[in-house]
């Protein structure tokens, strides 16, 4: 299926409370698309939301936001999985958005929805109370890939997209990466070509098999025939001495996504004098979880709060 880009459009929602703390102004829309079909040659008008989290009490006349960018390999999971809730009781707006996935779009889809996002809390801060020069970034895995590269590419027109607010920008003062994958020409690659799904079966075992398969996926095709859009995805391509500061996590253990992936971003960063911090955890493998189970572990939401506050309060 293919897309053709529509203007969004806001609306505002009747709050509900989560918890006594928190309250959720859910599925809001805040851009469409056009989406053809390919056997029908019908096309379908498609919404893009965010669900906004929000403190109940505050000592603040407009909140700092944090946009909150799903994982999934591109292809799966949704907003619904934002830990929305627990990082709104920092005072936080938390805005947990939705992006096309990349059987439905391939790149650079997915960063043009993210930017509009952003585009649109900027135009609609007023009515939402949110300070838009305060304005974060963070996701994992997929979606730490992508909000690396909104925190590098702020003025980067191929990436903007066609979704309206022009007239505001995209940039980000803050950016929290958990585990993406940055450079698509150095990662190891699993296998050539691009099997079928049958020939998959038999290749999925092998170690990067599925890094291998969804970034061949978002690109459209293999990393080496791909040369432009894998230097258009790289968050490195784009680094300037003006970019934000960024938190980065990565485990050593992780079989997913490897470390070397944010080594490079961090070696591509510090050349550039941005500020970043790397917390290259020796036990922690493609993931978040705590001792205890917790979505995230205790210290790394410590951490990365502690960052925030650092440079969005």
């Amino acid at each position: 299926m293919t897309g053709g880009l529509l203007s969004g459009c806001s609306s505002v929602q009747d709050l509900s409370a989560v918890s006594s703390n928190v309250t959720v102004s859910a599925d809001i829309e805040f851009a469409t698309y056009e989406q053809i079909d390919q056997q029908t040659g019908e096309a379908k008008r498609q919404s893009l939301q965010l669900d906004l989290y929000q403190p109940v009490r505050s000592q603040l006349e407009s909140w700092p936001v944090i946009v909150y960018i799903h994982g999934g390999g591109w292809e799966e999971f949704t907003r619904k999985s934002c830990p929305g809730e627990a990082i709104a009781q920092y005072d936080y707006t938390v805005a947990c958005i939705s992006y096309r996935y990349s059987q439905e779009a391939r790149f650079p889809a997915q960063i043009h929805d993210v930017k509009a996002a952003v585009r649109w809390l900027r135009a609609n801060a007023n009515i939402y109370h949110l300070n838009p020069d305060k304005i974060g970034a963070m996701g994992l895995s997929a979606g730490g890939h992508l909000s690396a590269l909104l925190g590098t590419s702020a003025g980067v027109l191929a990436l903007e997209g066609e979704h309206g607010y022009d007239e505001f920008s995209s940039e980000v003062q803050a950016v929290v990466d958990w585990f993406g994958p940055t450079d698509f020409s150095q990662i190891p690659l699993a296998y050539e070509g691009i099997p079928t799904p049958e020939e998959f079966q038999t290749l999925k075992d092998r170690p990067w098999a599925h890094l291998t398969r969804v970034v061949t996926q978002l690109i459209g095709g293999t990393v080496a025939d791909n040369p432009e859009p894998v230097a258009l995805a790289n968050p490195i391509s784009f680094i300037t001495p003006d970019d934000p500061p960024f938190w980065i996590l990565h485990g050593t253990k992780d079989t997913v996504v490897p470390i070397s992936q944010s080594e490079l971003l961090v070696e591509a960063l510090q050349a550039q004098n941005v500020p970043v911090e790397f917390y290259r955890d020796e036990q922690r493998g493609h993931d978040t979880k705590g001792d205890h189970q917790e979505a995230i572990a205790p210290e790394i939401m410590a951490q990365t709060m502690t960052f925030f506050d650092h440079h969005l309060k």
